[in-house]
């Protein structure tokens, strides 16, 4: 129950910090969030005001409202209303259908809590109203039911009466607070009043002391419908675990449960505090309803764990100076020199700012949950770790697996008339666990959501515990990016520009893996590192090759240019093949390329002497037993081709080449 005590204590934390996201809420104890239809108003003296109560919709419906244990994990046929806001079947005795049971059940509660000592003026004032009897009678001259209400996807749904869901408001002279789940104090006074109602003690385990106990644990967690419930309490008719516990009621109340007890605080702060992690973006990660949550126990801000290194730095600019392209253009692309170091250096630079926050010791707590069942969710990955660990597995995984990926933005353009600027950008970066799963495996993933959660639970401790990268999943991203076709790599991403665009976004992070690897590899003879530029004293093999295969695409590229052609060139549909048979399949690439660099001879000859002059010098390189090898390539080949293309694109032609 680690977990727990550490959820306990990030609550209060928040709470004394200040430090609530407006996104994300931080709900009071016994309360919970439930989305209401009707907002009914009626005045201090408990009357209905006429033509004041209105149909509620999307954001206007999220209401906070005061809950008993019982009410809160209510299911079924189980009579247990909440306190004060309620559904028509609950709080409408004139309701012609209404369930006497529920109703009486309803009222009964709401008077012992309005007549005690911890009451409130607008309580008062809504039992006043309700014994009149005539909220339907009031409800159905002001609404036509069934209801008719709009949801937060813009269609609308029909919701019988007995189910339609009411708030307060109690409008008072002088007071601009006239919604129940806004006021203070009422608030507070079901919480006090509940705590003196349900008093029952008992050992918690979480506080290693006897305090009030908590006979259910609270649900919708991840959503406001999800009854995924991580904290089950048993029953004494269907049992819901069974084992070697022999209580009933009577003994329960007279020694204790046998099982693990929680205190009543204790459960509820610590579901409020996973709430609130799980709605704020900046501390969670939805990967369908699988859920990663980071947090400072201290509430203290850190970095959000499964985001990218540039837009963990919100000034991408600071990389690189973007080309800009018409939105015509498709495959002008501007790349960055030598940029491995300056990102390092200012990555190391934005976590300074953390480090400097945060002390040395501080607690960071990386969690995961997921649920097999509608009633049952789990823990699947569970991390502690001090502020200056968590940091340090930050830092190495962005720059281990940092490689230039490929983004497109767009900026207003000054001419209010045109569309938008589109600018082509290369930022350093590590690709995230969703960019990796599509790279690593596309079409699949639409048809196997399985695949995608374990993937990212595999890619998970490699970010928090610094351990290797999964060496399928690397080899699969390598070999789609050089077996893939243009076509079918456009559909995998979110509105390429281009079928090139596509597959250079899978280039980046095939890059990226295989860099990361071998940074990591296990065995520390084999480990190597890569440069993000091109290393032109670096002599393998594949490495070579890959920059042979950038030189004859470049050629190719131009002449097609040259003359108003646009096509695959013949690099590119070869790649699969020159992976496999580098040899033999160059071979026919450089025959292919004849007739490209006979037309390129009369117009653009200083372009083509400085390519023969690059293709002399990397064949050179080769040993010679190297160069006639046909063994297939790896995915080295990959980053020599990248970074040669990085480098040509940088480097300024000695004719008038656009």
């Amino acid at each position: 129950m680690s977990w727990m005590a550490k959820l306990y204590e990030t609550y209060d934390h928040v709470v004394t910090s200040n430090q609530e996201e407006e996104e994300a809420i931080l709900w009071p104890i016994s309360h919970f969030v439930k989305n209401a239809h009707i907002e009914v108003v009626i005045d201090v003296e408990g009357n209905f005001l006429k033509g004041r109560s209105k149909i509620l919709h999307g954001s206007d419906s999220p209401t906070l409202i005061p809950a008993s244990e019982s009410s809160a994990g209510r299911a079924g046929a189980k009579i247990a209303p909440h306190p004060l806001c309620e559904e028509i079947g609950y709080c409408a005795s004139d309701y012609p259908k209404a369930n006497k049971n529920k109703t009486q059940a309803y009222l009964d509660q709401m008077r012992d809590w309005a007549n005690s000592s911890k009451s409130h003026p607008k309580l008062k004032a809504i039992f006043k109203y309700l014994e009149k009897q005539t909220l339907w009678n009031d409800l159905s001259s002001e609404f036509e039911f069934p209801l008719k209400v709009k949801k937060s996807n813009g269609t609308s749904q029909k919701i019988s009466p007995e189910k339609v869901f009411i708030r307060w408001c109690v409008e008072e002279p002088g007071n601009p607070v006239s919604g129940t789940w806004q006021d203070e104090e009422l608030i507070d006074s079901w919480i006090s009043y509940d705590r003196e109602k349900n008093s029952k003690k008992g050992f918690c385990y979480i506080l290693g002391d006897k305090a009030r106990i908590a006979s259910n644990h609270p649900r919708f967690l991840r959503w406001p419908g999800d009854g995924a419930k991580l904290v089950s309490s048993n029953d004494h008719s269907g049992y819901t675990f069974r084992g070697k516990f022999t209580d009933t009621k009577t003994s329960i109340d007279k020694h204790g449960a046998q099982a693990v007890v929680i205190g009543f605080d204790v459960t509820q702060k610590a579901h409020n505090a996973l709430r609130y992690l799980l709605s704020s973006p900046s501390h969670s990660y939805r990967n369908g309803d699988q859920v990663y949550i980071t947090w400072a126990v201290s509430g203290k801000k850190i970095p959000e764990l499964l985001k990218s290194s540039w837009a963990m730095m919100t000034d991408e600019d600071i990389f690189l100076q973007p080309e800009i392209e018409p939105e015509e253009s498709q495959d002008r692309i501007d790349q960055s020199i030598d940029i491995g170091a300056s990102f390092a250096f200012k990555f190391n630079n934005y976590l300074r700012g953390y480090r400097a926050k945060l002390e040395p010791n501080e607690q960071i707590v990386i969690m995961g949950l997921d649920s097999a069942t509608p009633g049952r969710m789990g823990i699947i990955y569970y991390r502690e770790l001090l502020a200056s660990e968590f940091l340090d597995r930050i830092h190495d995984w962005h720059i281990q697996f940092a490689w230039p990926q490929r983004h497109t933005k767009e900026y207003p353009n000054p001419n209010s008339n045109k569309k938008p600027i589109r600018k082509t950008i290369w930022p350093v970066s590590s690709p995230v666990p969703r960019v990796i799963a599509e790279a690593a495996y596309g079409d699949i993933l639409k048809s196997n959501k399985t695949l995608n959660k374990s993937l990212l639970e595999r890619i998970l401790p490699c970010i928090v515990d610094g351990r290797q990268f999964p060496r399928d999943v690397m080899l699969s991203a390598v070999r789609r990016a050089s077996n893939c076709t243009l076509k079918r790599l456009s559909q995998q991403f979110s509105n390429p520009k281009s079928e090139k665009a596509a597959w250079e976004k899978n280039l980046g992070v095939a890059c990226a893996l295989y860099r990361g690897f071998y940074m990591r590899h296990p065995d520390k003879i084999k480990r190597r590192e890569y440069s993000m530029t091109l290393e032109e004293d670096r002599k393998t093999r594949d490495y070579l090759y890959g920059r042979l295969l950038a030189i004859a695409e470049r050629i190719e590229e131009v002449a097609l240019n040259v003359g108003g052609e646009s096509r695959p060139t013949t690099a590119a549909r070869l790649m699969q093949r020159f992976a496999d048979r580098p040899f033999s399949t160059w071979r026919n690439i450089e025959l292919g390329l004849q007739p490209y660099m006979q037309g390129l001879q009369g117009k653009r000859a200083g372009f083509l002497t400085n390519c023969n002059k690059e293709l002399d010098a990397v064949q050179d390189a080769f040993s010679p037993d190297d160069f006639t090898s046909d063994k297939p390539l790896s995915g080295e080949f990959l980053l020599g081709y990248h970074c040669q293309k990085q480098d040509w694109r940088n480097k300024k032609e000695t004719n008038n080449e656009n």
